[in-house]
């Protein structure tokens, strides 16, 4: 689908990013993250479903072996945050003295992330760093460091390239912006 306009579930979507956009974007943080993490092995922890798309995208361009897993959580509910953490598959690798890099698709008001660095304070990791495709500041209410920012945005809600309304909308190649 090339357009830039889009209807999903009766609202309608603006093209809001490219994929030549995302591609540079990916490529600016994975050489950030060479760069942090040159010669150390990392987790990656990519947060399901969302981040899949700009995981895959952002994992092939880092250099070196390293440890790739899932978690899965659940905070919202249509277009809007439930406010209740809830985890659907959980952590199964072993985090103690490794550095971990947590791949996100969005960081809104802070709030999954808030309680995912609870939980993994608990594994005794080295470190923790943020890396997310999209950031919110003016809806971020968090008391941490999002260390990799792929862009912000403002508060509109968006679509595509792995983030979905009602999960539809991941398999788009770019993003979408309510309008």
């Amino acid at each position: 689908m090339d357009t830039d306009i889009l209807e999903i579930e009766g609202l309608r979507f603006v093209k809001a990013v490219s994929a030549e956009q995302l591609d540079m974007i990916t490529s600016r943080l994975a050489d950030r993250i060479n760069q942090d993490y040159a010669g150390r092995e990392v987790v990656f922890l990519v947060v399901l479903n969302g981040a899949f798309m700009f995981a895959s995208d952002l994992l092939k361009k880092i250099e070196g072996v390293h440890t790739v897993c899932f978690i899965k959580v659940s905070t919202y509910s249509g277009m809007q945050s439930s406010g209740e953490y809830k985890e659907v598959i959980g952590l199964t690798q072993e985090l103690k003295d490794r550095d971990v890099v947590i791949i996100e698709d969005i960081v809104d008001s802070g709030f999954t992330m808030k309680e995912m660095l609870e939980r993994l304070k608990e594994q005794d990791a080295r470190s923790v760093e943020v890396c997310t495709l999209a950031f919110k500041p003016d809806n971020f209410k968090g008391d941490y460091e999002v260390k990799y920012k792929g862009l912000n945005m403002g508060a509109e809600f968006i679509v595509g390239y792995g983030l979905d309304f009602e999960q539809k909308g991941r398999n788009l190649k770019e993003i979408y912006k309510k309008i």
